[in-house]
């Protein structure tokens, strides 16, 4: 099997000086090709995005636990899961959600807390939300990271008038109401936002719309909802994103880019959206997220690689209505989704991260990488213990899963420039699934230097890797390696660093580089 890509290629193991295994010595090399002078398109930093909902111990625990905690923070929000969110640069959060994010109604989370409704969370798990975290606290949160801000605005249960005037609130800089009333709590300044959704998953949990009937609403909250800081014009002008497929259904994506060909100057959008889970078996029966063998890991990465005939069909549907690529393609939830730790709410959607969902980290960032032409954001879901987290949290407890290892490893890639690559993927066999054994990618960062990175799938073989650099004499590669004995090894509170980079490089041999690739393994490596 041969695959052609841009992207980054990822080096392979010398984690040790010793003797390759005989079966390693005995394997053909994988061969790659990187064209390392012609350059492709920027990898927009925001294909890197996280996501934070009002679900489970995501936003509470996770993030804020109050100004009065215990745990260390800072205006209520966790020191140390900002400063890890920190170390791996996280370009934007898309918040409150999500299904959430259609029954949140912004007014209830301003002004003083005691003040705040409580309210039952009647998406994830029939909690109750006491609007602790509401504008002020999220703003103040993606500040304190660095981050942009992805606003899911509230299209299902909300009307035209409250978005519009939740854009004045956040975003008026002349002396409005709104605007006196965000100084009056605490911001007088007006904030920018990158990203506005214009509804999340609105043929589902966000109001059961037909494509026509979004269609329509997206015209109005897209006219109606205005940003007003001065200072987002022309390229720093917010996008709006409207609701597109569901990784079963391309109906929604047809119907907006559709009425967005025949548009008139009354409204606009700059992207369409895409949500693409990785569910190893059926919704029903996801399969466990620990303590699963070969047999699980296999359906995973095979499940996984449908985000590559996803963003295919998307992609080829918006081609049709704007070749010049125009509007942004943006994933802005994916990640896999497996059944919820036993013995925890069902509706807080809590599982472990293993080497496996690693795996299935960087095999998608390398698809949305290769597609850096249309693809301009992505968001994993999510951010703290939900779904394919970043950090898990236990009391004043943290630990860093192999998921935000990937993220930490592939920060040189944001608003780097991809670079042709192409190989030979190998098989891997398991069974009756036959799946490409490695994947690579490589990009040019912005002082020119060049990364590559790798994956292995196979969970039992090592893979040797032979590269060839045209316009480019490279004498050595140095960086990371993230494996484990196990596919389904994790970090747990008791053993946090299980599951750790380690350093790893390559090694000049006939004009080349050969790289000594571990079985189930990423690596990430600067080549000089």
């Amino acid at each position: 099997m041969r695959s052609t890509r841009a992207g980054m290629l990822v080096a392979a193991l010398s984690l040790v000086a010793q003797p390759l295994p005989a079966l390693a010595q005995a394997q053909a090399p994988v061969k790659v090709e990187i064209q390392a002078n012609a350059p492709g398109a920027k990898i927009n930093r925001d294909i890197f995005g996280q996501f934070a909902e009002h679900l489970g111990t995501g936003i509470y625990e996770g993030v804020w636990v109050g100004p009065d905690s215990p745990i260390p923070n800072v205006r209520g929000i966790r020191t140390d899961v900002v400063q890890a969110l920190r170390a791996i640069k996280v370009p934007n959060v898309r918040w409150p959600g999500g299904c959430f994010a259609d029954e949140y109604h912004w007014r209830e989370g301003i002004g003083p807390a005691s003040r705040r409704p409580a309210r039952v969370n009647a998406s994830w798990g029939g909690v109750i939300e006491p609007n602790s975290f509401g504008t002020h606290e999220f703003m103040d949160f993606a500040d304190l990271l660095g981050a942009e801000v992805f606003l899911s605005v509230n299209v299902g249960s909300g009307t035209v008038q409250e978005g519009a005037d939740w854009l004045e609130y956040l975003t008026a800089d002349k002396p409005t109401t709104l605007q006196k009333e965000r100084a009056g709590n605490g911001h007088a300044a007006p904030y920018k936002i990158k990203y506005l959704g214009l509804g999340n998953e609105n043929w589902g949990c966000g109001g059961a719309m037909s494509t026509e009937h979004y269609v329509e609403e997206m015209k109005r909250f897209s006219h109606y909802l205005r940003n007003l800081n001065p200072a987002q014009s022309g390229d720093h002008a917010m996008k709006r994103v409207a609701v597109g497929w569901d990784s079963g259904n391309s109906d929604y994506t047809e119907e907006v880019m559709k009425a967005w060909k025949a548009k008139v100057w009354s409204w606009d959008i700059e992207g369409v959206s895409l949500h693409g889970y990785t569910i190893p078996n059926t919704w029903e029966k996801k399969g466990p997220s620990v303590g699963f063998g070969e047999d699980e890991y296999a359906k995973g990465i095979k499940a996984t690689l449908k985000m590559k005939e996803w963003v295919a069909k998307q992609t080829a549907i918006m081609d049709r209505y704007d070749p010049e690529k125009k509007l942004g393609l943006y994933v802005d939830e994916w990640g896999i989704w497996v059944d919820p730790n036993p013995g925890s709410n069902p509706g807080f959607l809590q599982q472990q991260n293993t080497l496996r969902d690693a795996v299935i980290a960087a095999i998608n960032l390398n698809i949305f990488m290769r597609n850096a032409d249309r693809i301009r954001g992505t968001n994993i879901a999510q951010m703290v213990n939900v779904l394919q987290a970043m950090i898990l949290t236990d009391g004043p407890k943290m630990l860093l899963t192999p998921t935000y290892h990937v993220y930490h490893m592939y920060v040189p890639f944001q608003d780097a420039t991809a670079v042709p690559v192409s190989f030979e993927a190998g098989t891997y066999v398991h069974g009756d699934i036959s799946l490409p054994q490695v994947d690579a990618v490589a990009a040019r960062d912005a002082s020119g230097k060049l990364w590559l990175a790798l994956v292995n799938v196979d969970p039992n073989q090592p893979a040797r890797v032979s590269t060839a650099l045209a316009g480019m004499k490279a004498s050595s590669a140095k960086g990371q390696v993230l494996t484990a004995g196990t596919v389904d090894a994790h970090n747990s509170f008791h053993r946090p660093n299980d599951v750790a980079p380690k350093p790893f490089s390559g090694r000049a041999a006939g004009g080349q580089l050969q790289f000594d690739l571990p079985p189930k393994s990423i690596a990430v490596v600067e080549v000089r």
